[in-house]
């Protein structure tokens, strides 16, 4: 493990070692937003799966420009989804804990 890491890092790095064993939960306001995007953008349904598998594999790097909500607890993250929309997500040492898949954090 390396050492020269700060604390936040150090533990994402420990979190990142343990992914395979991560359960996802999905709320139900993610799934809410994942029914209207296959109801009204199937393009946009197709990229939150893909973000969703992305962020499962790596919850801290990728695609969708990740990013630690700072404002927020420190284990909340979001991607970009569109132009307007994000995920947001909550990781934990033994889960990822999908919010909402819809709109701008700040707008709920």
């Amino acid at each position: 493990m390396p050492e020269n890491l700060e604390p936040e890092e150090l533990s994402q790095f420990e979190i990142s070692q343990d992914i395979s064993e991560q359960d996802l939960v999905f709320d139900r306001r993610f799934l809410e937003d994942l029914t209207y995007w296959v109801e009204t953008n199937r393009k946009v349904a197709l990229r939150v799966l893909s973000l969703v598998e992305e962020i499962r594999r790596n919850p801290f790097e990728g695609t969708g420009k990740p990013e630690r909500l700072k404002y927020y607890d420190v284990n909340i993250w979001s991607r970009r989804l569109t132009q307007v929309d994000r995920i947001v997500y909550v990781v934990s040492h033994n889960r990822i804990e999908f919010i909402q898949a819809r709109y701008h954090y700040s707008d709920r």
